[in-house]
């Protein structure tokens, strides 16, 4: 059998779908244990996981970098110099110490293949090619980042070029994005030289088509259907994972009248700006002929958020599990996530979204491209935008049979099974790979 180190930021949306596979590796009887930071260890360990946390990487900054480009929304995107270099510093600045954490563990733990999300830089532009390891790339977006023709830019929430000036227009957003990332990419050659390894020649999104697998938790149908993809990307099917539930009191749920559709309203585990999509869902449904529950997230008290007055049909509450709520309600809100997509498009739910930043445009025309939800625009999202919208989705007949479709798609997939099985043939290749160069001790600079 196995040994799988999955390298994963400690963040909500990252974490869980890893733990789906890790959970699918170990009933086939592999050793599975994972790489991130403190705030998710609980999680994982109380899932059966062994944890070895950050030392190096310092876990506070990432997420307060994360933070600052989650605070402007929906007043205005962060600005492009912003979101440079607030990139850079999480991805790029903290591959030393990635390295500094993964080395004496890899030696250690001597793991068969490393499982990484695809934010985690250090295995995918370092380990891979320097200690002949196999590394596999588990998406947590919809879709894979690997530049394409059948691919728009990403993070505009565009469609699929199918004419002229459309091809033009992405193309040119294309080489500005490359341009914008010169210097990120100067500076990981840099990192690359001192661990004698080439430049990268290419963006790093490019870059990973060459990894021996890339795993997406999703199906080709929601992500325009592409034929662009090296054989190495894969569609599993949703990759969903939810925690145990035994100690959260779920009865209330119970006490909710059921002659009125129920609306699931939820923001991203990692917001930290104004709650504007729970407020506008709170004062735009308060006495419409719907129950909302909605969700602040763990890591907000719904006290102290100034969301007003809640009617009797407004329901609020940290968190409650998708597998509990999701099978009762009609339609589901939100700021576009992929897990929170994912788990609705089981349940055969349709969708609003109302898209902030990172994949979350790129989510919503995926699900309006398939029929399957409404995109209302953050800074038009208003109690009565709001309203109309909601009446729409739940009075239209056709977002409801795309969405039960979709679901029936989706029922034929077994996400984590498949990707425990195609992780499994990346085992041989560790065993036949060629020993590593002999090279310099780690973080030797280059002479110049």
């Amino acid at each position: 059998m196995g040994r799988f180190l999955v390298t994963c930021w400690p963040f909500t949306g990252h974490v869980l779908p890893q733990l789906s596979i890790a959970t699918a590796l170990r009933e086939r009887g592999h050793e599975v244990a994972f790489y991130t930071g403190e705030t998710a260890r609980d999680t994982i360990e109380s899932a059966g996981f062994p944890v070895f946390g950050f030392s190096a990487v310092d876990e506070r900054l990432a997420y307060s970098l994360v933070g600052m480009l989650e605070q402007g929304w929906p007043d205005s995107r962060p600005k492009p110099g912003l979101l440079r270099d607030t990139l850079r510093r999480w991805l790029v600045e903290t591959i030393p110490d990635q390295l500094a954490d993964l080395e004496p563990l890899l030696h250690r733990w001597q793991p068969d293949v490393l499982v990484t999300d695809l934010s985690m830089w250090a295995p995918i532009l370092v380990l891979w090619q320097r200690d002949h390891i196999p590394v596999a790339l588990s998406c947590t977006f919809m879709g894979p980042l690997i530049p394409g023709p059948d691919a728009p830019p990403w993070g505009f929430g565009l469609a699929p070029a199918h004419h002229g000036w459309t091809r033009l227009r992405n193309h040119i957003l294309h080489r500005l994005t490359d341009l914008a990332a010169t210097g990120v990419r100067r500076r990981i050659d840099t990192i690359r030289a001192e661990h004698d390894l080439p430049p990268l020649g290419q963006s790093v999104n490019a870059f990973t088509a060459q990894l021996p697998l890339y795993l997406v938790g999703n199906i080709p149908q929601l992500d325009h259907n592409r034929t662009d993809l090296p054989p190495t990307v894969h569609y599993v099917g949703p990759c969903i994972w939810h925690p145990p539930t035994t100690h959260t009191d779920t009865t209330w749920l119970d006490t909710i009248p059921t002659d009125t559709p129920w609306i699931h309203v939820t923001e991203s585990t990692l917001r930290h700006g104004d709650p504007f999509l729970l407020r506008a869902a709170i004062q735009g449904l308060a006495g419409e002929p719907v129950q909302v529950i909605a969700t602040t997230g763990t890591h907000r008290d719904p006290d102290t958020l100034d969301l007003g007055p809640t009617a009797p049909n407004i329901h609020l509450t940290r968190w409650l599990s998708h597998t509990h709520l999701l099978p009762r309600c009609a339609a589901v809100i939100t700021t576009g996530g992929a897990a929170t997509i994912m788990a609705a498009l089981q349940h055969g739910k349709p969708l609003i979204i109302t898209p902030t930043t990172w994949d979350k445009p790129d989510n919503a025309r995926r699900i309006t491209n398939a029929g399957l939800g409404i995109h209302l625009n953050p800074k038009h999202c208003t109690p009565h935008t709001l309203r109309t919208a909601v009446q729409e989705l739940l009075t239209n007949p056709t977002y409801h049979h795309n969405a039960h479709t979709i679901a029936q798609q989706l029922a034929t997939t077994n996400g984590p099974t498949h990707a425990a099985h195609l992780l499994e043939n990346l085992t041989t290749h560790r065993r036949t790979a060629p020993e590593p160069q002999r090279r310099r001790a780690p973080h030797a600079r280059r002479e110049t």
